[in-house]
């Protein structure tokens, strides 16, 4: 208390003039000691608990109880001033326009924005929280027509001097229009500006009749909650979470979950219904956010759809921000002019249906592709897209960016180390294993799917061991395998019963040489056996003829399509989207924006929601660009549901733990992360190791400032609700498993909080932003086959044997497919304008009032950086050939910053895209 005496002491000084007037309580020289009283208080180190209790009683605070204690009589009224910053649309339509012109006009007649401040004291008198008088927003029909990004208004309040600490301010809307409030910065109290970080849209009052609650950046764990805001914090969180019922509004702010009974449309008929993902022990899944949309006619248990162009109901908040909005936007015009070029060419000739050689995949790349089709004239006159005519003219739209596999070496996709790096420095680096058996052996159940007993024998890989023997290899950690024969083959007999769908259950093995560089030395292909003399398995290896060869890119070309289905079902969406988002709705719901746990997670939560109802609008749903694009069709959404069952484990979601898992990795406390890689070149685990470390020490530093203790953890009413029902609810199908972490230790709730933060940035950036420079050349990465290999008693081997080069495209995706598939791929690798990436953060000094924790996430924002600087030394590095040589690409998917567009780099804060 001795700061509060020595504030006592000059308020006593000047106690004559601070009651005598409020002009002097203003005063300027006054304002400068206690404001720098203020900055010297917040930044004393906080050490313990009870330090951070002293710390955060504020300077007006201490002088208003003191004041009460000796003057209570003479407490006077003083004037402080609201900044209010709005951010404007770029673009309104005429709608908005209209409307925004007539609430100006209404505004001088008492139709406006008014404000109220909530002290963190109760006033004696209400036996509620303190409350200033209402104050309007000036100036708003004057700035009505400013078309700047932001616009700054104000407004003035007058407070009493016990007024107390302001902690809360409402906003009521009484315009016809929302309009998003950025922040909002109340000046003229004692301790100096205090920031109201607000980035939210208001509602118009006549939609939303309650007022808009809005904290200061002053965390608060529950218990700590001053007494005049304690009731505000619960009322704002039981209106997030509704109340289960009703159809949901796009205006609401409403958090809750339901299950996955929006991807079909039984509607349309029995080939657009699916089943449904969640709420079974047979078909787990986590829950997605609730829309509340009626059931469909034909089937009572399924959501009826909101087919695009209208959008799909996410809360307000969650929705894509106008920049964001219009990169997204122009990722689907892109897919619609992609998409429209080869029907056109289609159109032309009933053979173009495939792709005749690699021209022409050469010409997609090639400017004025339409011109030299002598299409031009005819692709303009089927888009009624007037606005975009001179960007069609001018070519930018209407082809496709070179993939970055093809920058330095055109042939590169076709040499075996090339496809063996892709497994450790591509867009899925994370299912390769160490072999720890030979032969592999199947966890599937032999009652169902009778013997599973690999093809794979000693003599297919013993000419590729550099003199040694199996068993040598395998203890000296040089064999390796990706492994999706348990994946694919429940699964074989209904996709290869999909028209034009052919696809095997892949094994292939690696062997890691002398260089740290691996070699593909044999692939397994399995089917599922129709009989007991069947043949359902073969082994490929490397070639030693023509035939051959042909033959191992064929069998390379069917792993790659498994990889790309396994990417992009379970790691990518499965692991980092679907299953985050149980985790980011029960934030919303249970922990107070005050919370300091929710101002650490707000960044990665971002946009996720969003992008998760457009994923089930178009990408996964019945028909989308997923069955469409990728191998298993239909069945596409219940492979990444048994996968949800069968793979996915939270506790092993963390680099270190899946690396352990996969046995790339040993602990070993002597290295710097505490575990040795086995391949010490494996660029995503080399640099996700720096990141994941980075990521660990902010939070340690962040967690240990706020729960000193286990005690602490373990009475945080909020952030155990918050934790139990990311698990019981979200996660509810899954929430008996043994495996899920107790959160009861400091030390569990960085783990926890390390594995989301890692989920939502790095992991997902390794696995997204390559999709379009590794996948979008089709021959390096096709998401489906057409064909399987055929053997000399096959009638198709005649035509195999004869034109090699036109059967292997035939077995890769048609034109359509191919095109389809990249332009979808070419967007989703995009960086918005607006990207945050790590290390970043929105309203990087104001986002919370505590400066220790603003110190320690620079600190973290440095070691980000120099992260950044040390992957470029690693890719220059010719000593780390995975990264580094003639024709070899930069592993850059987990280099931290990147600018807009296709860049294969960078590492957004969430999953937002």
């Amino acid at each position: 208390m001795a700061l509060a005496k020595e504030i006592m002491g000059i308020s006593l000084v000047e106690k004559s003039s601070v009651i005598s007037s409020s002009k002097v309580f203003l005063n300027p020289n006054f304002y400068q000691k206690e404001n720098q009283l203020c900055v010297n208080r917040q930044f004393q180190g906080r050490r313990n608990l009870r330090t951070r209790r002293v710390l955060r009683q504020s300077p007006m605070a201490a002088i208003s109880e003191n004041l009460i204690k000796v003057v209570p009589e003479k407490a006077v009224k003083f004037k402080v001033r609201a900044v209010v910053t709005v951010r404007n649309k770029n673009k309104e339509d005429l709608k908005e326009t209209i409307v925004k012109h007539l609430d100006a006009f209404t505004d001088k007649f008492g139709r406006n924005v008014s404000l109220e401040l909530i002290s963190t004291d109760i006033d004696p008198n209400t036996k509620g929280p303190k409350k200033s008088n209402q104050a309007v927003l000036k100036d708003w029909s004057k700035k009505s027509n400013l078309k700047t990004e932001r616009v700054n208004y104000t407004a003035e309040f007058v407070v009493d001097s016990n007024f107390g600490t302001p902690g809360a301010i409402t906003v009521t809307n009484k315009h016809q229009q929302e309009f998003f409030l950025e922040s909002i910065t109340i000046e003229g109290f004692a301790c100096g500006p205090v920031h109201f970080p607000c980035n939210s849209w208001v509602q118009s009052k006549k939609d939303h009749p309650g007022k808009r609650i809005f904290f200061s950046n002053q965390p608060y764990l529950p218990n700590e909650t001053p007494a005049g805001l304690k009731s505000l914090r619960e009322r704002e969180l039981r209106d997030l979470r509704g109340d289960g019922t009703g159809v949901r509004k796009l205006s609401d702010r409403v958090y809750d979950y339901d299950i996955y009974n929006d991807l079909g449309n039984p509607d349309k008929g029995i080939d657009f219904a699916r089943p449904k993902l969640g709420g079974s022990n047979n078909v787990p899944y986590p829950r997605r956010c609730r829309t509340g949309r009626a059931p469909t006619d034909t089937d009572m248990s399924a959501e009826s759809r909101v087919e695009k162009p209208k959008p799909l109901y996410v809360p307000r908040d969650e929705q894509f921000e106008e920049s964001k909005m219009n990169a997204f936007r122009t990722g689907r015009l892109k897919a619609v002019l992609h998409n429209l070029i080869p029907s056109l060419m289609a159109s032309i000739s009933t053979n173009n249906h495939d792709f005749k050689g690699f021209s022409d995949i050469d010409s997609l790349y090639s400017k004025g592709l339409l011109l030299k089709l002598g299409l031009q004239d005819e692709m303009l006159k089927k888009l009624p897209l007037p606005k975009v005519v001179s960007s069609i003219q001018e070519g930018d739209l209407l082809k496709y960016d070179t993939p970055k596999i093809l920058s330095k070496d055109r042939f590169a996709w076709l040499r075996d180390d090339e496809f063996a790096r892709q497994a450790i420095a591509g867009v899925n680096p994370v299912n390769i294993e160490r072999l720890q058996v030979f032969p592999p052996v199947s966890k599937l159940d032999p009652e169902i799917y009778g013997t599973q007993e690999s093809a794979l024998k000693e003599e297919h890989i013993l000419g590729h061991l550099n003199g040694m023997t199996v068993q040598e290899a395998l203890d000296a950690n040089r064999l390796y395998i990706v492994d999706y024969h348990d994946v694919y083959l429940p699964f074989l007999d209904r996709i290869n019963a999909l028209d034009g769908r052919k696809a095997y259950a892949t094994r292939t093995i690696f062997f890691l040489s002398d260089l740290g560089t691996l070699k593909p030395i044999a692939i397994e292909l399995s089917l599922p056996q129709t009989g007991p003399s069947s043949r359902s398995k073969r082994v490929v290896t490397p070639p030693v003829d023509a035939t051959g060869n042909w033959m191992w890119q064929l069998a390379k070309a069917h792993v790659c399509s498994n990889d790309a289905g396994v990417h992009q079902l379970v790691n990518h969406w499965l692991r980092t989207h679907a299953c985050l988002e149980p985790f980011i709705l029960a934030a919303h719901r249970q922990l107070s924006a005050m919370h300091p746990i929710y101002k650490l997670l707000d960044p990665h939560m971002r946009y996720t929601l969003e992008i998760n109802a457009l994923a089930r609008q178009s990408l996964i749903s019945a028909d989308g660009v997923i069955e469409a694009c990728f191998t298993p069709g239909r069945y596409c959404m219940e492979m990444s549901a048994a996968a949800y069952k069968n793979l996915w484990r939270f506790d092993l979601e963390g680099l270190p733990a899946d690396l352990i898992r996969r046995g790339m990795a040993v602990p070993d406390p002597t290295q710097p992360h505490g575990l040795k890689l086995l391949i010490e070149d494996y660029p995503y685990a080399a640099d996700g190791l720096m990141i994941w470390a980075a990521i660990e020490g902010w939070v340690r530093s962040y967690v240990n400032h706020y729960y000193p203790d286990s005690a602490q953890v373990c009475n945080d009413r909020e952030l155990q609700a918050w934790y139990a029902e990311s698990i019981n609810v979200g996660h509810a199908d899954l929430r008996n498993e043994e495996w899920w972490p107790t959160l009861a230790t400091p030390e569990d709730l960085i783990s926890i909080l390390t594995t989301l933060i890692w989920l939502a940035s790095a992991q997902h950036a390794s696995l997204n932003f390559g999709q379009y420079p590794y996948g979008g050349y089709v021959p390096n990465r096709p998401p489906l086959m057409r064909r399987l290999i055929p053997d000399e008693n096959d009638p198709e081997y005649a035509v195999f044997h004869d034109d090699p080069q036109k059967y292997f495209f035939s077995a890769l995706p048609s034109l359509l497919q191919a095109t389809k598939f990249m332009a979808v791929v070419d967007t989703l690798s995009t960086h918005s304008p607006d990207e945050e990436y790590i290390g970043d953060r929105h309203q990087p000094s104001t986002w919370t009032g505590d400066a220790e924790i603003v110190e320690a996430f620079y600190d973290f924002s440095s070691e980000i950086r120099r992260i950044e600087k040390e992957i470029d030394d690693r890719n220059a590095d010719t000593r780390l050939r995975n990264r580094c040589g003639a024709g070899v690409l930069p592993y850059e998917l987990l280099a931290p910053s990147s600018g807009p567009g296709v860049t294969c780099r960078g590492v957004p804060n969430s999953v937002s895209i």
